[in-house]
């Protein structure tokens, strides 16, 4: 009799274990097989016949591991499944079904051995992990250009990295024992940003009541990191320009120029080449900002980082509580690689601390991501066409909510009355126009 339509009871349990877990083998005391999974039998493409001893059909690994040591370790391993005169190489973790002191069996979670061929290597730099060809290739562009003077700007969406590397950058230079300073250029008003990054002097204005270096004298020797470079004012992108040029600021108030010597490292997540069109920015100044531009993939181009990402995320959480997660289920698992991820790999850890948060057990389920993964999939509709697209969409109105909200998305998308998926459709047409 096939084990997976053992009794009916099976033929409910059987497909809530696909659900929940995946793929499952069940074992009883005995080392025998008492049923199998409905994903599994497709997986393998036929059944097996309750009864049949486990030493038959399951070989760990190379045949060198004992079937004993996999069952009471509960360690994952790799295993041949035979199944009808095939072998198909699985991956195989046993948890124990305890009944009192004596085991009564065990369920086996089966998934597919990753396929064999060139293997990814997986790379943590200077704090970004990952496997991606793509991103790994701007890790070794990194470690040319910083060992230069040269300008760098870095070019992605927020939360994919820029920060770090730029700490990569000034770690990796010749200026690594100098000063790293970072000011965020859309996080604070003209007046104000051209306090901070040229400093002050006493009773320059209302409530300067002692002299201020700014960022750029405390850079000295060192690297300033300018993040969303584009958003700085027109007047105050000249006075830049003439730092650059003379190697000198002039606090605000003051008459006399001080000496820097610093390197300028900017990013953005806008095409400086189009603000320049627009009129936003200074093309002399772009010329010297970009003479090593980087771009970095979002998370949604790399989505082999993932999952891989979300469990060292859920790791560094053990470490910090007592819950320690192991796999998601298939639906969590499905959810997590459709997902857009416009906040990428930020949100992808803000998403995994809401999961270890919410849960319970080893495995992370559909129910324990955020209220919005449910929300996206319920609100899924054939795309607007681009004649009666909303007129809040156009690109000045999304570039002016985006300056209005401190380039926070969420808020973005509030003040132009959609949701953050569509907003954050609307930014990838954009980018995509751009690019081309």
């Amino acid at each position: 009799m096939p084990s997976s339509r053992a009794s009916p009871p099976s033929r409910l349990v059987l497909p809530a274990l696909d659900a929940l877990a995946g793929p499952v083998l069940v074992v009883d005391e005995a080392r025998k097989v008492a049923a199998l999974s409905p994903a599994l039998e497709t997986a393998l493409g036929g059944t097996l016949r309750a009864g049949t001893p486990l030493a038959r059909v399951l070989v760990p690994g190379d045949g060198v591991e004992p079937l004993e040591t996999l069952l009471t370790e509960g360690r994952e391993a790799s295993a041949h499944l035979r199944v009808g005169g095939r072998s198909k190489a699985v991956r195989v973790r046993a948890l124990s079904l305890s009944q009192g002191p004596r085991s009564s069996g065990w369920v086996l979670l089966v998934a597919p051995e990753p396929a064999t061929g060139p293997v990814r290597r997986a790379e943590l730099f200077h704090g970004l992990w990952t496997q991606s060809p793509e991103l790994q290739r701007v890790f070794r562009i990194v470690e040319k250009v910083a060992r230069t003077e040269s300008s760098v700007l870095v070019r992605g969406e927020s939360g994919t990295g820029k920060e770090h590397i730029a700490h990569a950058l000034h770690a990796l230079s010749t200026r690594t024992r100098g000063p790293f300073r970072a000011i965020n250029c859309a996080a604070l008003p003209p007046n104000l940003l051209e306090s901070e990054l040229f400093g002050h002097v006493r009773g320059a204005f209302t409530g300067a009541v002692r002299d201020s270096p700014g960022h750029f004298r405390l850079a000295d020797k060192g690297s300033l990191f300018l993040d969303e470079v584009a958003e700085m004012p027109l007047e105050l992108q000249a006075k830049m320009l003439r730092v650059l040029e003379t190697r000198s600021v002039i606090p605000v108030g003051g008459r006399q120029p001080v000496p820097v010597d610093v390197r300028i490292l900017a990013a953005t997540h806008r095409p400086l080449r189009r603000e320049v069109e627009a009129g936003r920015f200074r093309a002399d100044l772009m010329y010297r900002l970009r003479v090593v531009p980087l771009f970095l993939p979002a998370l949604r181009e790399r989505r082999g980082d993932i999952l891989p990402l979300a469990l060292r995320f859920l790791e560094e959480l053990h470490q910090r509580g007592t819950r320690r997660v192991e796999r998601f289920s298939p639906g969590a698992r499905k959810r997590l690689e459709e997902h857009p991820w416009p906040g990428n790999v930020r949100e992808l850890r803000n998403v995994m601390e809401y999961a270890f948060v919410i849960g319970e057990g080893p495995v992370v389920h559909e129910a324990d991501l955020p209220p919005e993964f449910s929300e996206a999939r319920a609100s899924r509709a054939p795309a607007t066409p681009a004649a009666s697209r909303d007129v809040s969409l156009e690109p000045g109105r999304v570039e002016a909510a985006l300056a209005q909200a401190g380039g926070n998305r969420s808020e973005a998308a509030r003040l132009l009355g959609v949701s953050r998926v569509t907003l954050w459709r609307r930014l990838r047409d954009l980018n995509a126009a751009a690019k081309r």
